[in-house]
């Protein structure tokens, strides 16, 4: 990482990032001595903590089965924390894990200042990074097309979406160093106009396009970064369904100057239920966070955390990094069924990137200039369903000639006969776009 700087830097002023409402939150003391309950020796003894007693419980044993025949076991001691209050950071045991699961992967060159932080998977660890950041009429960097999570998050303090066009290695630095180019004219023109302080990039197999950045594009970006001052949210949940030889290193991994926020989950490789996810980042920005989850949830679910520490336990993370193979080719074949379909049923009509990972595959109608209301309503009478690429968009509101279509559970022999009818549908809505065309000259 030599071209991006030649020695380790930290020298950020988080309070630059985290807006007024964020930086007034104070540590709950319950939820601290909470924290310290955790960590004081088994003589302590302490009258402080407003918790039940497991012997209240009605649990007396929760046994779950693995598809490898095996038994995981919840009783006793352990049952009793997995149905208890735990720190807000999270259930110390499975954070270790993910604190040393993260230093494996990524060996980030700030980790010593760095600190994990366990969410309700890692759309709940995005809102609160943003709501952390963004104040009303900000603007924020975005991919485009861009995850639909991200726009429900922010529309409802006005943020300005900056759209940067991405190609078939996602987002375009050129792109990006343009808008920002443009947009800090603006800022000089109007004193009312901020730049941005954060950009949402979602680089691995992204939903909805498919594609994955280069290791070079990612090293571009990261210097844009540090030269305009902006944080980066790397939210990579596709990050073990990559389609490609090997895993292509994290922002995380470069990041010398302590400005990525990683969000990771388990909802695409383990389970989407146990909505379990954890953020990395600096650590101011992470007791940001922290302190904003003291104030809702307290904390994620103790349950899903502690049997997902002992199945990180049982299965090490050798036999973690297989399953998330496994997973990987389970999902590569279907992209390839999908493909097949499409150049059988849509060659001609559509064009496509072929997904490097995830579960989209990101299609360009052709000679129809808005498919919202073909897949809306005829597609939907046909009984198949695909995503109008209008959810995507910075500006939904604008025609759009996209669609994704997900082959992550659509069983493969029916995966050729939804094509086959969207192939139908999009000759059909040419034909009707023609006459019409010709009925008005």
């Amino acid at each position: 990482m030599d071209n991006i700087n030649d020695k380790i830097e930290n020298n950020l002023d988080y309070s630059y990032f985290i807006n007024p409402l964020s930086s007034r939150r104070r540590p709950a003391l319950t939820r601290e001595l909470t924290k310290l309950a955790y960590l004081a020796p088994k003589e302590a003894i302490s009258l402080a903590e407003g918790m039940p007693n497991e012997s209240t419980f009605p649990f007396e044993r929760f046994d779950i089965t693995m598809k490898d025949g095996s038994v995981m076991s919840l009783k006793g001691s352990t049952l009793g924390a997995a149905l208890q209050y735990i720190p807000t950071q999270g259930y110390p045991p499975l954070l270790k894990t993910l604190k040393d699961f993260t230093l494996k992967v990524h060996n980030p060159p700030n980790w010593n200042r760095s600190d994990v932080l366990i969410t309700n998977g890692s759309q709940d660890g995005l809102s609160k990074a943003l709501e952390m950041c963004i104040q009303e009429g900000e603007p924020l960097l975005v991919q485009n097309p861009l995850y639909a999570g991200i726009e429900i998050i922010i529309s409802p303090v006005k943020s300005k979406l900056l759209p940067v066009d991405q190609d078939q290695y996602g987002l375009n630095p050129e792109e990006l160093r343009s808008t920002l180019e443009d947009w800090k004219e603006k800022c000089l023109q109007n004193e009312s106009y901020k730049m941005p302080k954060m950009i949402y990039i979602n680089p691995t197999g992204s939903n909805p396009t498919g594609t994955s950045m280069t290791l070079e594009r990612k090293r571009q970006i990261y210097e844009i970064c540090c030269e305009y001052n902006i944080i980066i949210l790397e939210d990579d949940a596709y990050y073990f369904l990559h389609f490609l030889d090997e895993l292509v290193p994290s922002f995380l991994s470069m990041d010398v100057q302590g400005r990525v926020l990683r969000f990771d989950s388990f909802s695409k490789v383990l389970s989407s239920g146990l909505r379990l996810g954890w953020v990395t980042g600096p650590k101011q920005l992470i007791q940001a966070i922290e302190l904003h989850i003291q104030s809702s949830t307290l904390h994620s679910s103790t349950l899903s955390q502690v049997i997902t520490n002992n199945l990180l336990q049982s299965w090490g993370f050798e036999k973690l990094l297989e399953h998330f193979d496994t997973v990987s080719a389970f999902y590569r074949a279907r992209r390839d069924i999908t493909i097949e379909a499409m150049e059988k049923h849509l060659k001609g009509l559509c064009e496509w990137t072929i997904p490097a990972g995830g579960m989209f595959v990101w299609i360009k109608v052709h000679g129809v200039t808005d498919v919202y209301d073909m897949l809306m309503n005829r597609g939907l009478k046909k009984l198949i369903t695909f995503v109008p690429g209008h959810a995507f968009m910075a500006d939904p509101t604008k025609a759009c000639n996209y669609i994704r279509a997900s082959y992550s559970k659509c069983p493969p022999k029916h995966i050729d006969k939804a094509i086959k009818i969207l192939g139908e549908l999009i000759r059909e809505e040419r034909e009707l776009l023609r006459i019409k065309l010709e009925n008005c000259t």
